[in-house]
């Protein structure tokens, strides 16, 4: 599958399901360990650091960023998604592109997130996603990312009855550290949890920073 074939199998995917995902996940940050994460990332940060939210699907992540004092905007491919970010959140900024390709200049960023955003990018083009994300970080800044632990993935076929299919990939915290660290992001911190409500595997959410 070519980069673009890709992009637009996960654009395709999330444009069908939107609405259904965005009432399904309503409660998602109930989660009291992820809250706690995005609680020391944003300290990590600092107040009115600036954050990319990147595939922040329907911005419930984004605002909650936003709620603990960082200056944050979210950038996912899929219009329909944003279209319930930007209507659930009117005083936030969304914006339209691919975490592959960023429309920002080198080290504007204090923070990144990709919360579940990277599951859908071929392992061959981790080590072009992770450099990028480098790239837009300043130095010291901080990125945290989260996935699903697994070796093979999950194939997620006609969901909510829509005439979509994608596979959602799982990966190992070793694999993903190490490319980080490849990439130029030293890491801070690593978490697994156990499965959690409707969660079918151990999650994990990495901080890495890049060096100052």
């Amino acid at each position: 599958m070519t980069e673009a074939d890709f992009l637009t199998a996960t654009r395709t995917f999330y444009d069908a399901i939107a609405e259904d995902y965005a009432d399904l996940f309503r409660t998602e940050l109930a989660k009291p360990l992820d809250r706690a994460v995005f609680a020391g990332f944003a300290e990590l940060v600092g107040a009115g650091g600036r954050v990319a939210d990147l595939g922040c699907g329907p911005g419930r992540v984004t605002a909650h960023l936003a709620s603990l004092g960082l200056s944050v905007f979210g950038l996912d491919l899929s219009e329909s998604m944003l279209t319930i970010a930007r209507r659930e959140n009117p005083e936030l900024r969304f914006e339209r592109g691919s975490m592959l390709d960023l429309d920002l200049p080198d080290g504007s960023l204090a923070g990144a997130v990709s919360w579940y955003s990277s599951i859908h990018t071929p392992v061959d083009e981790l080590p072009s996603l992770f450099t990028e994300f480098r790239r837009v970080l300043a130095p010291g800044g901080h990125l945290l990312i989260a996935f699903q632990i697994g070796d093979r993935p999950r194939r997620h076929d006609r969901p909510f009855g829509h005439e979509v299919v994608l596979d959602f990939q799982r990966r190992q915290p070793d694999q993903i550290s190490e490319l980080l660290q490849t990439a130029g992001l030293a890491p801070v911190m690593r978490m697994v949890r156990e499965p959690a409500w409707n969660e079918t595997t151990q999650q994990a959410s990495l901080i890495a920073r890049k060096p100052a």
